[in-house]
């Protein structure tokens, strides 16, 4: 007995020196982000974290470590860096709180920094907010989501898309954030590896943060039209990587994958058993051939979309998965523990909205967006025409120029735009929105325009 207290003993001890080295790397890595700061560094470092990722599995070789538990622990160190390095990191979610607040102050601000669009719902969906009180859809339901509703998302998009699915594989999610957090979360073990092609909506490195998955990216540049190779892929999997996040079209950049290049990041994924999560939201809203990852019929790709951007519905927080069964309902069973369900209400409402002509909406957006290129290229400003989306992702070739004091700077002229940094390692670009009208539109570029002459 005495023999094995004497090793507890010992491992007590070594647990307590692993927590003091803890504290001091942690005390290292806020120095470093200060530094980082200073000198406008991003704060993720993917050649210096491969090359130390190289050293620990030569050390793990030559003491008889096993590789793949001191990698994953190497992710938690390396995630808890970027935790406490990111602290201040400005998006376009903190760019429009900011902007909200100055409105409420009374300023009036240009909101070109989120894609929100400024048409109404369709008119079905005020009927449908009258008739839900009378349909009774008002009590407790399915975590996964009502049975009518999924059956009627399934027969949509199988006609949509030519595939072959059924309401086992819905599930419905208060928007497609949630639906993004929830396959990441149940998909995925702390120390898992997870590949984010940048740039890229922040929410997929966010949510992978706060599960302790490691995200690995790859930054795709506007000189090769934001495409990347499949070299940059292979190199980065490893046999802790488990997920690929695909997002197109793209946000920021409207970009969309030509389709053979999509086919063979699939082949790649299939090859080493990689989770495909598609976020599928701006499919509405394309003006080029695009090809869904769900007629691919891979039981590993989880396809998320929203009813948010097609059906100009940001506030009534609606969005569904579309995977496997056996994903299906391990995303349910956490969704069931966060929030019993979805409103049934609102459920009801999405439901009567899949009758709606949305067609109008993407002329909409296309003619907003043509507006913003114009106006673009008038400003020297340079950029790849998107595919889709509501966006433009544009650089800024002035010295010295940083996107989030720019951001903040228009700001207090009363625009509000996106600094390209919360997208990845993008300091010169700044992300504009199409989702006013015209009219605002030009008012908004002008400012910008103006603002930029004065930039030094």
């Amino acid at each position: 007995m005495s023999d094995i207290n004497d090793l507890r003993n010992k491992m007590d001890e070594v647990t307590l020196q692993m927590i003091k080295l803890l504290k001091t790397r942690t005390d290292i890595a806020k120095e470093i982000g200060e530094v980082k700061k200073n000198i406008g560094k991003v704060v993720t470092d993917e050649p210096r974290e491969e090359n130390l990722r190289g050293k620990v599995i030569s050390l793990c070789q030559e003491i008889g470590l096993d590789e793949n538990i001191a990698t994953k622990f190497l992710n938690f160190l390396l995630n808890e860096s970027i935790k406490v390095q990111s602290s201040n990191k400005q998006t376009h979610l903190s760019i429009f709180l900011k902007a909200k607040e100055l409105e409420q102050q009374g300023k009036n601000i240009i909101h070109m920094e989120v894609g929100e669009p400024d048409f109404l719902p369709p008119t079905i969906v005020k009927d449908a907010l009258e008739e839900v009180y009378d349909k009774g859809f008002l009590k407790y339901g399915q975590a996964k989501g009502m049975p009518i509703f999924r059956e009627a998302l399934a027969k949509h998009v199988n006609k949509k898309f030519s595939v072959n699915i059924s309401e086992k594989n819905i599930i419905i999610s208060p928007g497609a954030r949630f639906s993004i957090f929830t396959a990441i979360s149940t998909l995925l073990n702390p120390g898992d590896e997870m590949i984010v092609i940048e740039p890229a909506w922040p929410a997929y490195k966010d949510c992978a943060l706060n599960s302790g998955i490691k995200v690995r990216t790859i930054n795709t540049t506007l000189e090769n039209k934001w495409e990347p190779s499949i070299e940059q892929i292979q190199n980065i999997i490893n046999s802790n990587t488990k997920m690929i996040v695909l997002n197109y079209p793209n946000n920021p950049t409207g970009k969309v994958l030509p389709e053979k290049l999509q086919d063979e990041i699939i082949g790649i994924a299939k090859k080493n058993n990689l989770y495909v999560l598609s976020d599928e939201i701006y499919s509405e809203y394309v003006k080029t051939s695009w090809k869904s990852v769900l007629t691919y019929d891979y039981d590993k790709s989880i396809v998320t979309q929203s009813f948010s951007k097609s059906h100009a519905m940001t506030g009534f927080r609606i969005g569904y998965a579309i995977a496997d069964v056996k994903i299906i309902e391990k995303m349910a069973k956490l969704e069931a523990l966060c929030l019993t369900n979805v409103s049934e209400p609102i459920q009801y409402i999405a439901m009567r909205a899949l009758d709606a002509d949305i067609s109008n909406n993407n002329k909409t957006v296309q003619n907003r967006l043509d507006v913003l290129i114009q106006k673009a290229k008038e400003m020297n400003l340079e950029i790849v025409v998107p595919d889709g989306a509501m966006y433009i992702f544009a650089k800024v070739n002035k010295e010295g120029f940083d996107g989030v004091q720019f951001a903040n700077n228009t700001l207090e002229k009363g625009l509000a735009i996106a600094p390209g940094e919360g997208f990845g390692d993008y300091k010169n670009f700044i992300r504009i929105s199409a989702c006013q009208d015209e009219k605002t539109l030009i008012e908004g570029m002008n400012i910008l325009k103006d603002i930029m002459s004065e930039y030094q």
